[in-house]
């Protein structure tokens, strides 16, 4: 069964419904943003050690918490677009000569993948009610202190997100393994 004309092969860069493609986009533009701060940060920081003795304070923990944030940030939009890390040298060859068997396993991968996203997000909302509960933070007293809640937050955001696109690109896989199977 050949792959008919004008049908997509697969689900990435679809538009998503409720305009979420742009909100994934978004999100992973803020990302972006982010490093980009985080980038002047440094740079400032090894400026004052070189040039003055005086270490931008708390560069290390907002470094640090940083990089968790903006990884589920850019997540759901990396999924979107069809960059997240995989094989595809099965996928490659079923779109071209099996696209409906292409179809029902990148529906079976979204479907692992949510379910994933699901674990994951339900064990995350511990960890942030305990920080925003005994207000953790990094850094040290008197000196720095950076809470930890927003990032924990920023993740869960990213994790449900992420879950919605997977769930949303299965459906999109299924939608189109049926449609092929009503066109033979």
């Amino acid at each position: 069964m050949q792959a008919s004309p004008g049908q997509p092969l697969d689900s990435y860069c679809q538009p998503l419904p409720l305009g979420l493609d742009r909100l994934f986009g978004a999100m992973n533009a803020l990302g972006t943003l982010w490093i980009l701060t985080l980038m002047v940060l440094i740079n400032l920081d090894v400026a004052g050690r070189n040039l003055f003795g005086a270490p931008v304070r708390g560069v290390t923990e907002m470094v640090s918490l940083s990089i968790v944030g903006i990884v589920f940030l850019q997540l759901a939009d990396t999924l979107r677009t069809g960059r997240f890390t995989r094989a595809d040298v099965l996928l490659d060859r079923l779109k071209r000569t099996a696209p409906g068997w292409s179809d029902a396993l990148q529906a079976l991968f979204h479907l692992v993948g949510l379910g994933l996203m699901v674990v994951i997000l339900l064990a995350s909302w511990q960890p942030l009610a305990e920080a925003v509960r005994i207000r953790e933070y990094v850094g040290a007293i008197g000196d720095f202190q950076l809470p930890v809640w927003p990032v924990r937050l920023i993740t869960l955001l990213g994790l449900l997100a992420t879950a919605l696109c997977f769930a949303l690109l299965a459906l999109m896989d299924v939608r189109r393994l049926l449609a092929r199977r009503r066109c033979a």
